[in-house]
């Protein structure tokens, strides 16, 4: 099924205008939120690195991952003649990046996790998945490949969250609601950008929500709990 999506070229792409201002203006900030969100992750994997010294190798082999994939977001800026603007991504980023920040000062490695490992891997895949069939075609190619990797990162935070479920519950329960809302501000935030892509909001939204709750079903919580902690913050958007 993923693999059909990942091939799949929507004839609404047919007709986006790719070098048309208004298309250049609105990718100079996704394509920042992009580069930045690969940096982000970059520099997370590193630092969990440091709270488990027994996965450092792991991570770093994630972390070099999440830098290739910035390369090729650089390169599909270039592609079409764009500079990213990242002061602009830095500041879509930093309330995430400050609470990830506090947590690893805290050594909380549970709420790194479900920052990281959680709730960007799937902002990025939702984002990712959906932009794949609107996209030019170079953009596409890199694309495809980045959101392959995106999966292996998702599954090491389910892997080890799932192992250390009951120790870790409450903390991600807390670190659910403190975060959550976060994503559904950010996605408002980029709503008429991405729509000038022809990425919609709602689908963005559903396939968000899908890939969460799949991950904290593979973590340990039942369905019940799910629905709770994935409506937190819904009414934001």
């Amino acid at each position: 099924m993923i693999a059909q999506e990942l091939e799949m070229t929507s004839e609404e792409a047919l007709q986006i205008d790719f070098h048309s201002d208004s298309y250049r203006d609105a990718y100079s900030r996704i394509n920042a939120i992009v580069i930045e969100g690969e940096q982000e992750a970059h520099n997370n994997y590193i630092s969990l690195g440091e709270l488990l010294p027994d996965l450092q190798t792991e991570l770093a082999g994630l972390a070099k991952m999440e830098n290739r994939h910035k390369k090729g977001f650089e390169a599909c800026g270039r592609n079409l003649n764009v500079t990213p603007d990242l002061t602009f991504a830095e500041e879509f980023f930093s309330k995430l990046h400050g609470n990830f920040q506090v947590a690893f000062a805290a050594q909380d490695v549970v709420t790194c996790l479900l920052i990281q490992s959680l709730i960007i891997e799937c902002f990025a895949i939702a984002a990712y998945n959906i932009y794949i069939p609107v996209a030019d075609d170079f953009a596409r190619k890199i694309t495809e490949g980045v959101v392959k990797d995106e999966y292996l990162h998702l599954n090491f935070g389910e892997v080890w969250l799932s192992q250390n479920f009951e120790a870790s519950k409450a903390g991600l329960e807390k670190a659910n609601k403190q975060n959550l809302p976060l994503v559904w501000k950010m996605l408002n935030q980029v709503d008429r950008d991405a729509k000038v892509l022809g990425m919609e909001k709602e689908a963005l939204v559903e396939d968000f929500m899908i890939q969460y709750g799949e991950s904290l079903g593979k973590i340990g919580f039942n369905t019940r709990e799910i629905m709770k902690m994935s409506a937190m913050g819904l009414a934001t958007v």
